[in-house]
Order: structure tokens, then sequence, then C-alpha cells
């Protein structure tokens, strides 16, 4: 016949081995009160030979705290999220927290059922960037009264956020181009429903306003961050007769997409087209020639959005939700060349094999 389970260690089984009280033991585990060095290293040595564990349910009925937190992101596909979420779990492990990773896939619904999922668990705060749409109203909604930091997300002046410096990002990489002599340049970006796709438009647009220019209205393009998408909308525009010279990919997947079509279209980076991507991810490394990207601080919006959660999460009243800015560089890298004479098609180039490797 199979065993019956060993009968689990309790707080009390611990006190008695240790020889203190109750009371003692639980501060001693919780570093708590005044307890001397002797008796902390006293009560874990009992803990450890009984295997005792703290009932964390117990323990959040007391404290109403789960000692949980979560982040939600749109697609943890995305290689940039990998290091925000990264620094963000280091900050809150030293802090005495768990965090709880979800993805909406790019999909509003799922968002919406996976903040019920957190707030069912109790969890004691979130990180959100949004996927959809963002709205003071969309985060009381959503949220409730759980504490809650946006994530590159603009929810109102209520909420606390990390930030990225897209406006002066997309303003930099576009003066760049423009430099170089380039005037059909594309955006491709995610919508203008969100505020990095908002912050970038405009960036762009006032680029071209500050040399008295006007940026061809066909030349923006905006979808969630998809490769298929980017690849069928600049291969449209690199078949019309007044083709871009270059391209300013503001999306891991988008930019993947932007590489295929300029390979398939039998052109040449920088040679033809120029490019300027964004992040310094595998894609921007390893294609050849390098790609020109917009970059941040990927940990310092991590660790950024942890502490603000966890300021929030200590209790300290505090005069007014704060707001972190992440600036943004320009990378330059070979992806970009001036602009000596428009593109030319590519049967009338013979000899010449496209410079553009992904």
């Amino acid at each position: 016949m199979p065993q019956a389970p060993k009968p689990r260690a309790t707080i009390r089984d611990v006190a008695r081995q240790a020889g203190v009280s109750i009371g003692t033991a639980s501060r001693a585990l919780n570093r708590t009160g005044r307890v001397s060095d002797d008796t902390i290293a006293l009560v874990a040595k009992a803990a450890r030979q009984l295997g005792y564990a703290p009932d964390g349910v117990a323990r959040s009925m007391r404290t109403r705290s789960t000692g949980v937190v979560g982040i939600l992101v749109s697609d943890l596909s995305n290689p940039l999220y990998a290091a925000i979420i990264t620094a963000a779990e280091t900050a809150f492990q030293t802090a005495g927290y768990s965090l709880v990773v979800a993805s909406t896939h790019n999909r509003q619904a799922k968002e919406r059922s996976l903040i019920d999922v957190f707030r069912g668990r109790r969890v004691d705060g979130l990180i959100l960037g949004a996927c959809e749409s963002e709205s003071a109203e969309m985060l009381s909604q959503l949220a409730g009264d759980t504490p809650i930091v946006a994530l590159d997300r603009d929810f109102g002046p209520d909420c606390a956020g990390v930030h990225v410096d897209h406006y002066h990002g997309a303003l930099k990489a576009t003066q760049y181009l423009l430099n170089l002599g380039h005037r059909r340049i594309a955006l491709f970006t995610p919508g203008a429903n969100l505020r990095p796709g908002r912050e970038r438009i405009a960036g762009f647009r006032d680029a071209y306003t500050q040399m008295g220019l006007t940026p061809g209205s066909d030349l923006v393009r905006m979808e969630k961050s998809a490769m298929e998408f980017a690849f069928s909308e600049a291969l449209a525009l690199l078949s019309a007769p007044t083709s871009p010279t270059a391209f300013i990919c503001l999306g891991t997947r988008i930019m993947a997409g932007v590489l295929q079509a300029i390979r398939h279209s039998g052109r040449g980076i920088p040679d033809d087209v120029s490019m300027v991507g964004v992040g310094d991810s595998d894609i921007s490394l390893l294609v050849s020639p390098n790609i020109t990207t917009l970059t941040w601080n990927l940990s310092a919006v991590g660790t950024a959005a942890a502490e603000l959660l966890l300021k929030q999460l200590d209790g300290t009243p505090r005069p007014a939700p704060e707001r972190v800015l992440i600036t943004t560089e320009l990378m330059l890298r070979d992806s970009g060349a001036p602009l000596n004479t428009p593109a030319r098609a590519p049967a009338a180039r013979k000899g010449r094999a496209p410079s553009t490797r992904a």
C-alpha cells in the first residue's frame, strides 16, 4: 500500500524544534520585530531541518498581499520585451515579489480576460502595456483598485508610467534621412491608437516641417507589428512609379517584413534604399549591411516600471503619480547613404546582385 504523505511542518513545529515561542519563530522567519541574529539563525535551521515552507494563502489572508505582481505585454515574441521583463523581474525579486508575465497576442478580448485573471488571482499590482487602446476610462474599467503602472502607454495624468521618448527618436531618424537627401521616406509603425505610434508620426511629420517640406501622405503605414503586413505594404510602395528611397521601420517584425520586400524587389541597401530600424535585435545586427537603429535602454524601462509599482505598494502617500521618460539614441551603422539619383528599376542594373541579405 502507498505510504500516507508526511504531514506538512507548521510554524508550531518550527517553534518547538527551535525552543522558542510561535511568535518569536514567526518574527524570526519574517525578519520583523526585535529578534536577535542568533535566534534568527536557530529558527532558520529548524525550518530547514523540518522542510518548513510558509503557507502563502494564509499569509495573504493576514496581510492582504499575495506577494505577486503581473506584467501584461502585447507580444512576448517581440525581442525588445525580453530585456524589459528580465530587469523588472530582478527588481521585484529583490523586493520579495514574484512576477507573472502574460501576453495578449495583440488581441483586445484576450487583454481583458487576462486582466480579469490577474485580478482574480489578486495580484498586488500590474504593469500594463495595452495592445489596442488607452484611456483613463479604460483603465478604471479594467484595473479597478489594483495599482497600475503604464508601460509606454498613456492612461491619463492619474496613472504612473514609464514612457519612451518616441517623438524625438522619430524626429532624429527622419532628420538623418532628410539630411542625406531623401524626400520619399516611408514610415512603418504600429497604429496611432497607442502612444508610441502617435509620438512617432508626430516626430516624423515635424522633421519635414522644420525643413519646409511635406511628407507624402501615402508613405505613413500603420498596423500592428506584423511581418506579413509590412512585407505586402512595402512591396506595394516599391512597385509604385515614385517609390520610397528610404524606410523607417519602427517594429522588429515590421523591419523583417520590409527587408524581405526590399530583397524581393531586387533592390539593395543602402545603394538603392536606405533604412532605419528599431532596437539592437539580431535582425539589425546580423543583416548585411548592419541596420541603423533607434535604440533605448530596455533594462532601464523594466527597472523603472518595477520601481514605480513598488513605490505604490509600499503605501507611502505621494502628491502625484510619477512618470519616467526614457531617451532614445540613433545608432548609425551602414544602412543609410546619400541620395544621388532616383532608385533604378532592378532590370536596369545588370550584373549586380542585391546587397541585402536577411
